[in-house]
């Protein structure tokens, strides 16, 4: 069989994402190529992701590949993987997924400040929404951008910390002191890199598939089914993470308002059954209970 072309991002740490990919399908003897694409994400580092209008902003053009026959599968971080998923796409593998949790990198300058105190630089109207619940005084910037393109901006900039993903920081093996942040819930699905193929590469994805590691697929599979049950299309502050504990699953997620004032959340331990769609569970139990009129209200907002 010729190698397995393996599209992504080409990005540092997308790379890195590509190579994992790599490395476990060349553990079961299966040769690959990866080949880089240019995002229209990357390409547009100016305004924050959520007024460009897009979802699939960083798999859009890896999409294309993918139905044009230029590459075979596609990497993704698959929190940026839009829950609907184009025709003839489809998801055909998760990695184990290592590190979900959000954390806090400041400058030096403000080493010292409190946590109310710091002006903060995120796009992510989760992250500023899970903010503004604990500290409503807060002022932010917009900072957009890959990792190192993120801490220099920090250096550089007018604010005192920003928020990224521990999994980033990780990969990259890049050392730098850190803040766990306990007040956020992860964005569905963050720290889990994913792989999409064609429907019509049945071969390609039957062996793609045997990279899977079905406890991550287990819980992503409920973040993303709560996620698209909310959201409607409509880019809103939800956390949601599912981990399996002993023979239960824990769920905590929460949708907020973009000023952090209303959150409704949800904390549930179940036992698992793979005929029960627990993702939708949850969230209309969100929706009954004042998040319908809350994602009107957001949606009129963004």
């Amino acid at each position: 069989m010729k190698s397995i072309r393996i599209g992504t991002r080409n990005s540092a740490l997308a790379l890195w994402q590509a190579r994992e990919v790599a490395r476990h399908l060349q553990n079961n003897n299966y040769l690959t190529e990866i080949v880089p694409i240019v995002s229209s994400g990357d390409k547009n580092l100016n305004q924050p992701l959520y007024s460009l209008g897009i979802t699939g902003v960083f798999t859009r053009d890896l999409d294309i590949a993918l139905l044009n026959d230029e590459i075979d599968i596609a990497v993704h971080s698959l929190k940026d993987v839009p829950t609907q998923l184009p025709q003839n796409i489809e998801m055909i593998a998760y990695l184990e997924r290592d590190y979900p949790q959000d954390i806090l990198i400041r400058k030096e300058s403000a080493r010292n400040k409190e946590f109310h105190e710091l002006k903060l630089a995120t796009s992510s109207l989760r992250r500023r929404a899970f903010w503004l619940r604990n500290y409503p005084t807060t002022d932010f910037s917009d900072i957009r951008g890959n990792i190192q393109t993120r801490l220099q901006k920090l250096e550089d900039g007018d604010f005192d910390a920003t928020i990224l993903s521990l999994a980033g920081i990780k990969r990259m093996k890049m050392e730098i002191d850190y803040e766990m942040l306990p007040l956020m819930i992860s964005a569905p699905s963050q720290g889990v890199i994913s792989v999409a193929g064609h429907t019509d590469k049945p071969e390609i994805n039957e062996i793609v598939s045997k990279i899977n590691h079905q406890p991550t697929q287990i819980c992503v599979e409920i973040e993303r089914n709560f996620l698209s049950t909310l959201e409607g299309g409509c880019t809103a502050p939800i956390g949601a993470f599912a981990e399996i504990i002993g023979d239960q699953i824990r769920f905590k997620a929460a949708l907020c308002s973009l000023d952090g004032k209303n959150c409704i959340a949800v904390d549930e331990n179940f036992v698992y059954n793979s005929t029960e769609n627990f993702g939708e569970r949850f969230a209309k139990v969100v929706l009954e209970n004042g998040g319908k009129e809350l994602m009107a209200e957001i949606k009129s907002q963004i």
